[in-house]
């Protein structure tokens, strides 16, 4: 991943932040919105587009296009950073590849004194018994 080559095909648009704030609201775009157009993005690989479009499938729309909004600053240019550090993050989160659970088999001490256990279990029910005569 070319973080670079990333940050310039991002796109920005300040918009009006909604909801109270009194009248600096209704004059300052500082809400930014940030998308990403997945399929058009010459810094990721086919693999990796496909391994993003996989993990963040509710993230995208159908056209594959990645939107983050911030709208917790005053600021534009805050929003922008925030929204920025957002988006590298989830990439980063979408890209790691699990590593492959290795089934563990049951130790043979484990076994052995399961095994007891029944033993020491079962002398004590057969000598609840009254004996043969």
């Amino acid at each position: 991943m070319k973080t670079d080559l990333l940050l310039t095909e991002l796109q920005y648009k300040a918009v009006r932040s909604s909801g109270a704030g009194g009248q600096n609201v209704n004059k300052v775009s500082s809400k930014v919105v940030l998308t990403f157009d997945l399929n058009a993005s010459q810094a990721l690989s086919e693999e990796q587009k496909i391994l993003i479009s996989e993990k963040l499938a509710t993230k995208l729309t159908s056209e594959n296009i990645l939107i983050l909004n911030c709208d917790e600053d005053r600021s534009q240019l805050k929003n922008k950073e925030i929204v920025t550090k957002r988006f590298l993050e989830i990439l980063k989160k979408a890209l790691v590849v699990p590593k492959k659970r290795k089934p563990t088999s049951v130790p043979r001490s484990v076994v052995e004194k399961r095994i007891k256990d029944k033993k020491t279990n079962s002398e004590v029910k057969q000598n609840r018994k009254k004996p043969d005569l």
